[in-house]
């Protein structure tokens, strides 16, 4: 997938691109790989109609049900207004790492830390993890993980659930922090993986987002890599910006959540 997509695009002319499967044959033979397994007798095979099938969804999915729900910072503020106003937090409220006149409550992630903190009915909760993940097997550290994530529950040393939150509003020039966003949460997912696949300990991983600009306007090629982590079963669910509101509960137990953008 990802080849065939950084050789066809992942977007054009605001639409998110659906390579058909005489384009990744096209694709493989510019990145001079062999593409028999797409190809077989000049027709198509089981796995390129797959593949086909799987680009439809994915610019479906994203066109139709992600980009209705991202906002930008003026409606993240109202809803994190309205939440706040008629909730009795105790939560952290964090402010953004802007300055001057952008300097804000970091308002996606207030909203996710209320919304968690109502659902979790008094359990313990850690909103801002400053130390690795770890996990322990008979009081013994089992694994640490390379990242601080942006929450666990109950806390960062044997969590149920981590999460980690992207809210970019006021990025004004798309570049590396963006990429490095989506790094940072393959990776993450991909030591969760191994963590289940070798010591049978599994940990929810969940990912929100928001900042319609960044994310549907200038990062499209970005969501499309989400999805794809979320398919390849790095991410247990990814929560767009207004679902918050109803699929924050998903966190804060034991439970499989819902698939968000399913």
């Amino acid at each position: 997938m990802r080849s065939i997509s950084q050789a066809v695009g992942y977007s054009k002319d605001g639409r998110i691109i659906t390579p058909k499967v005489r384009q990744m044959v096209d694709a493989f033979r510019k990145l001079k790989l062999d593409h028999k397994h797409l190809t077989s007798d000049e027709s198509s095979t089981e796995f390129a109609q797959d593949l086909e099938d799987y680009f439809e969804e994915r610019a479906r999915v994203l066109s139709n049900r992600v980009e209705s729900k991202l906002m930008d910072a003026t409606q993240a503020k109202a809803v994190f207004d309205d939440i706040r106003q008629n909730s009795n937090h105790r939560c952290p409220i964090p402010m953004n790492k802007q300055k001057g006149t952008k300097r804000a409550i970091a308002f996606f992630t207030g909203l996710v830390n209320m919304m968690i903190e109502c659902y979790s009915e008094g359990l313990p909760c850690n909103y801002d993890p400053r130390e690795p993940t770890t996990i322990t097997r008979h009081r013994t550290p089992l694994r640490t993980m390379a990242r601080r994530v942006d929450g666990a529950f109950p806390s960062a040393v044997d969590p149920i659930a981590v999460w980690e939150i992207k809210e970019y509003y006021y990025t004004t020039s798309f570049g590396s922090r963006i990429a490095d966003g989506g790094y940072e949460t393959l990776l993450d997912g991909m030591e969760i993986e191994e963590l289940r696949e070798h010591e049978d300990v599994s940990v929810k991983h969940h990912l929100m987002v928001d900042g319609y600009r960044t994310w549907w306007r200038d990062g499209k090629s970005y969501l499309c890599r989400i999805f794809d982590m979320l398919y390849m079963g790095y991410v247990d669910e990814v929560l767009f910006s207004r679902e918050i509101k109803l699929e924050s509960p998903a966190c804060a137990d034991d439970g499989p959540g819902p698939a968000a953008v399913a």
